[in-house]
């Protein structure tokens, strides 16, 4: 990364984002000679995975077996073995179709330059409003999985968890773990939204998980001390007299996930709506390239899946950008990426993959069609 005239930093490729997908990226593109700048916002590289205690799914080659936050110092080694450049806490402010960059890290602005950009910003957690949804200690099931797995704090002692997703019986088990009693599961839906390993765990350990339910109300002063929880009809309207008030010091949102997508929007990538992907999701190609030429997404903000696909596209995306950057013979980058998607494919259509596969060839096909 050169430092040009005033405030302006150039390099062959920006990463944004230095989850799974982004530091993969990073490190296939720097590992084939390409100078990579990754950006993240926040003190530490990493992302989801340093939040993620559990084993992973999958096979061998998707490391399965092996819990997230060692996959995460993993990834951090090879990212520093191949010489990628880390800015931590600088924000992206902007993204330009012109491959320029706005960052910030609260003291300077600065403009980057860049010859090729991947988008790997990741996602962000849906909200839920019912009464008293404001009151302290009612928060996202990731912000409180961030609480106890990275900052060892633990939020709250009495936990209702809204939401039957992965998130949720996964941040439901993990708040076990640290100590806090899960007083139920809650679940609109007539099924749980999850894996069943996931689901069959918690309940094991005592936790129930209420299917055709939903949060009518909190209450409480200076934190929230209830939740009314109540049965809801095909038509999610709560059904009077079935309401059950439980004492809850903390209540964890986990109603599902969006692309952070909004420098996407500011670039002017082409979207579409897909919501088995999470709602509105950049188009790309095969190779995970988007509407604008020269910018690549990947991860959670190219559609919500697991972090070992995050990690399969950040690789077919970072080997993309350094064949067009010429660093890589077009053949064998080639190759490469035919093998990263082959495992995307086997992730997408296995018992974990909830057949996304459909949803990404909707995505690549409507992008062709533009």
């Amino acid at each position: 990364m050169a430092r040009g005239k005033g405030l302006t930093m150039k390099t062959e490729l920006a990463v944004i984002g230095a989850g799974p997908a982004g530091l993969c990226a990073a490190i296939e593109a720097a590992k084939n000679g390409v100078d990579v700048t990754l950006i993240d916002e926040n003190r530490t590289a990493g992302g989801q995975l340093f939040k993620q205690i559990h084993r992973f799914f999958g096979s061998e080659e998707h490391l399965a077996g092996i819990r997230g936050f060692e996959i995460g110092d993993m990834l951090l080694e090879d990212a520093e073995k191949y010489g990628v450049k880390v800015l931590l806490d600088t924000v992206v402010w902007g993204l330009f179709p012109d491959l320029k960059l706005g960052l910030s890290d609260g003291k300077s602005v600065t403009i980057m330059e860049a010859q090729k950009i991947v988008v790997s910003t990741g996602a962000s957690e849906n909200s839920l409003s019912f009464t008293g949804w404001t009151l302290p200690n009612i928060m996202g099931a990731g912000a409180a999985q961030t609480m106890v797995n990275v900052q060892r704090v633990l939020p709250g002692e009495k936990v209702l968890i809204i939401g039957s997703g992965n998130v949720g019986l996964i941040v439901a088990f993990q708040l076990l773990q640290a100590g806090a009693e899960v007083v139920a599961v809650v679940e609109a839906l007539p099924e749980v939204r999850g894996y069943q390993v996931h689901a069959s765990k918690i309940v094991r350990m005592g936790i129930p998980i209420l299917t055709n339910h939903t949060i009518t109300r909190a209450e409480g002063d200076t934190r929230v001390r209830q939740a009314e929880i109540a049965q809801i009809d095909a038509q999610f309207k709560p059904l009077a007299g079935s309401e059950t008030i439980l004492d809850v010091d903390l209540i964890c949102i986990a109603v599902g996930l969006r692309p952070l997508a909004e420098l996407c929007w500011m670039a002017g990538m082409e979207f579409e709506y897909e919501p088995q992907l999470g709602g509105f999701v950049p188009l790309h190609d095969e190779s995970m390239q988007s509407s604008i030429d020269g910018i690549w997404v990947a991860g959670d903000v190219a559609g919500i899946e697991e972090a070992s696909s995050a990690m399969e596209e950040g690789r077919l995306a970072g080997v993309a950008a350094a064949v067009s950057l010429d660093k890589i013979e077009r053949k064998l980058g080639g190759e490469s990426m035919d093998q990263a998607r082959l495992r995307l494919r086997a992730l997408r259509l296995g018992p974990y993959g909830d057949n996304r596969q459909e949803s990404k060839e909707r995505i690549i096909q409507r992008y062709y069609a533009m």
